[in-house]
């Protein structure tokens, strides 16, 4: 009887009532936490991909070889590349019959940087190497005739195209924050019985929250991802147009 009245409309929704007010007292620290490791996760990524990413965009920027090409176009598709194949790969890599099984890093935030690098490496990958390959060579050329090495001419190239390579890092740092699909599948979306985030981010609680119709908590949710998205999105117009 009392599981009938639950699935009614009219139980649903003082059941949704129910949970709203039984969350209240940890709602913020909830939302805090979310935020923390959202920044956490993605900031990390964004940083291991630009070390990745910068290195190797100065490499096919610097050289000509066979298959140049190719790379390139690799790259340009890495842009692309679903997200839930991302988590999937990272999900076999992790798993105790995975290469990386030995590491215990499933459904941790550790397993969950692993994916947001694989996604954001692409991005920054191609419009650092965009940005390098866009500055002029008589720039190159000047810097060689003045007796300089090729690790001067490597960072005088970065200095003209440092425009370019922030809007990258950016471009790979929205990608990375607004990702659900891998996040989801390679950090379970857990949180603490005090509501506190484990491996819970931005988009996961959001999704979260709205099918347990939590639309109060997951509109705060959104309101703080649109602002990050949003900031993000100005910071790269605001480079791109102050570049030179």
């Amino acid at each position: 009887m009392i599981d009938g009245w639950l699935l009614a409309e009219g139980g649903t929704h003082l059941l949704g009532e129910a949970l709203v007010a039984s969350a209240l007292p940890f709602e913020w620290t909830y939302i805090r936490s979310i935020i923390a490791v959202s920044l956490y996760v993605s900031l990390t990524a964004v940083l291991l991909s630009t070390l990745i990413s910068l290195p190797i965009a100065m490499l096919i920027g610097f050289s000509e070889f066979p298959g140049k090409g190719g790379i390139v176009a690799a790259i340009n598709t890495g842009m692309g590349f679903p997200s839930v194949v991302v988590g999937l790969i990272v999900l076999f890599a992790v798993s105790n019959q995975g290469p990386l099984g030995q590491f215990d890093l499933i459904f941790t935030k550790q397993a969950m940087i692993i994916s947001q690098v694989i996604l954001a490496a692409p991005v920054i990958t191609g419009v650092s190497l965009a940005a390098v390959t866009s500055v002029e060579q008589g720039v190159r050329d000047a810097a060689y005739a003045a007796g300089g090495t090729k690790l001067d001419v490597a960072l005088i190239t970065i200095k003209e195209a440092r425009y370019g390579i922030l809007t990258g890092v950016l471009a790979g740092l929205g990608r990375a924050i607004s990702e659900v699909g891998s996040v989801l599948i390679v950090g379970g979306n857990i949180a603490r019985a005090d509501g506190t985030s484990v491996t819970r981010t931005l988009t996961t609680a959001i999704q979260l929250e709205a099918r347990q119709g939590r639309f109060r908590t997951a509109l705060a949710l959104g309101a703080v991802l649109l602002a990050l998205v949003l900031l993000i999105n100005g910071l790269v117009l605001r480079l791109g147009g102050g570049r030179t």
